[in-house]
Protein backbone atom coordinates (compact mmCIF):
# COMPACT_ATOMS: atom_id res chain seq x y z
CA UNK A 1 0.00 0.00 0.00
CA UNK A 2 1.39 3.39 -0.81
CA UNK A 3 0.29 7.21 -1.25
CA UNK A 4 1.23 10.37 -3.00
CA UNK A 5 1.04 13.17 -0.76
CA UNK A 6 1.52 17.10 -0.83
CA UNK A 7 3.46 18.89 1.64
CA UNK A 8 5.37 22.17 1.26
CA UNK A 9 4.43 22.59 -2.54
CA UNK A 10 5.85 19.10 -3.87
CA UNK A 11 4.34 15.60 -4.16
CA UNK A 12 6.22 13.07 -2.46
CA UNK A 13 5.30 8.68 -3.01
CA UNK A 14 5.29 7.19 0.31
CA UNK A 15 4.87 4.05 2.11
CA UNK A 16 4.84 2.93 5.45
CA UNK A 17 8.60 2.66 6.65
CA UNK A 18 9.44 4.96 3.94
CA UNK A 19 12.00 8.28 5.23
CA UNK A 20 11.63 11.25 3.29
CA UNK A 21 12.96 14.60 3.61
CA UNK A 22 9.77 17.63 3.18
CA UNK A 23 10.54 21.15 3.75
CA UNK A 24 10.35 22.47 7.29
CA UNK A 25 7.48 21.53 9.64
CA UNK A 26 6.94 23.22 12.89
CA UNK A 27 6.97 20.05 14.85
CA UNK A 28 9.81 18.92 17.26
CA UNK A 29 11.91 16.07 16.83
CA UNK A 30 9.93 13.12 18.05
CA UNK A 31 6.34 13.98 17.52
CA UNK A 32 3.86 12.26 15.45
CA UNK A 33 2.49 14.33 12.11
CA UNK A 34 -0.89 13.98 10.30
CA UNK A 35 -0.52 14.59 6.85
CA UNK A 36 -3.49 14.75 5.53
CA UNK A 37 -3.50 16.56 1.51
CA UNK A 38 -3.81 12.72 0.30
CA UNK A 39 -3.88 12.73 -3.53
CA UNK A 40 -3.35 9.07 -3.97
CA UNK A 41 -4.18 5.54 -2.75
CA UNK A 42 -3.45 2.51 -4.11
CA UNK A 43 -3.72 -0.98 -2.20
CA UNK A 44 -2.63 -3.61 -4.65
CA UNK A 45 -4.35 -3.20 -8.09
CA UNK A 46 -7.07 -0.38 -6.59
CA UNK A 47 -6.26 3.20 -6.94
CA UNK A 48 -7.74 5.91 -5.63
CA UNK A 49 -7.70 9.57 -7.00
CA UNK A 50 -8.33 12.35 -5.12
CA UNK A 51 -10.26 15.73 -6.77
CA UNK A 52 -8.33 17.35 -5.40
CA UNK A 53 -7.77 15.25 -2.19
CA UNK A 54 -9.22 11.83 -0.63
CA UNK A 55 -11.62 12.69 2.00
CA UNK A 56 -10.56 11.41 5.17
CA UNK A 57 -7.66 9.67 4.41
CA UNK A 58 -4.34 10.87 6.32
CA UNK A 59 -0.50 9.19 6.45
CA UNK A 60 1.11 9.51 9.90
CA UNK A 61 4.91 10.21 9.98
CA UNK A 62 7.45 10.69 13.03
CA UNK A 63 9.69 13.35 12.93
CA UNK A 64 12.96 11.56 13.16
CA UNK A 65 14.95 15.27 12.88
CA UNK A 66 15.44 18.55 11.67
CA UNK A 67 18.77 19.95 9.27
CA UNK A 68 19.68 21.73 6.34
CA UNK A 69 20.60 20.64 2.77
CA UNK A 70 23.93 21.02 1.38
CA UNK A 71 24.50 24.67 0.09
CA UNK A 72 23.33 26.07 -3.25
CA UNK A 73 26.28 28.28 -4.83
CA UNK A 74 24.89 30.93 -6.33
CA UNK A 75 27.06 33.69 -9.21
CA UNK A 76 26.48 36.62 -10.35
CA UNK A 77 29.01 37.59 -13.17
CA UNK A 78 28.98 40.50 -15.96
CA UNK A 79 31.28 39.90 -18.09
CA UNK A 80 34.13 43.01 -18.93
CA UNK A 81 32.70 44.65 -16.47
CA UNK A 82 34.63 43.55 -13.34
CA UNK A 83 31.96 42.25 -11.58
CA UNK A 84 31.45 39.10 -9.86
CA UNK A 85 28.80 38.37 -6.47
CA UNK A 86 28.68 35.36 -4.83
CA UNK A 87 26.01 34.14 -2.61
CA UNK A 88 25.17 30.43 -0.50
CA UNK A 89 21.86 29.30 0.40
CA UNK A 90 21.45 26.05 3.08
CA UNK A 91 17.66 25.45 2.92
CA UNK A 92 15.99 23.61 6.13
CA UNK A 93 14.16 20.01 5.96
CA UNK A 94 12.30 18.14 8.32
CA UNK A 95 12.89 14.21 8.01
CA UNK A 96 9.83 12.23 8.46
CA UNK A 97 9.89 8.25 8.83
CA UNK A 98 6.33 7.12 7.77
CA UNK A 99 4.58 5.13 10.52
CA UNK A 100 0.91 4.34 8.85
CA UNK A 101 -1.44 4.68 5.75
CA UNK A 102 -5.20 5.21 6.52
CA UNK A 103 -7.86 5.87 4.67
CA UNK A 104 -10.76 5.94 2.26
CA UNK A 105 -8.30 4.40 -0.07
CA UNK A 106 -8.33 1.09 1.05
CA UNK A 107 -8.31 0.99 4.81
CA UNK A 108 -5.43 0.02 6.88
CA UNK A 109 -2.19 -1.69 5.67
CA UNK A 110 -2.24 -5.56 6.57
CA UNK A 111 0.31 -6.21 9.51
CA UNK A 112 2.55 -8.30 6.85
CA UNK A 113 3.13 -4.86 4.45
CA UNK A 114 1.40 -6.53 1.51
CA UNK A 115 -1.62 -6.22 -0.23
CA UNK A 116 -3.79 -9.30 0.46
CA UNK A 117 -3.52 -12.23 -2.42
CA UNK A 118 -6.26 -14.45 -3.46
CA UNK A 119 -4.45 -17.58 -1.44
CA UNK A 120 -4.37 -15.44 2.01
CA UNK A 121 -8.16 -14.86 1.01
CA UNK A 122 -9.39 -18.15 0.69
CA UNK A 123 -7.09 -19.19 3.59
CA UNK A 124 -9.24 -16.87 5.78
CA UNK A 125 -12.80 -18.53 4.39
CA UNK A 126 -12.29 -21.98 5.93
Amino acid sequence: MYAVIETGGKQYRVAEGDKLRVEKLDAAAGASVDLDRVLMIATGDSVTLGKPFIEGTKVTAEVAGHGRHDKVKIIKFRRRKQHMKRQGHRQWFTELKITGVAGAGGGEAPSNGRAPTAETASAGEE
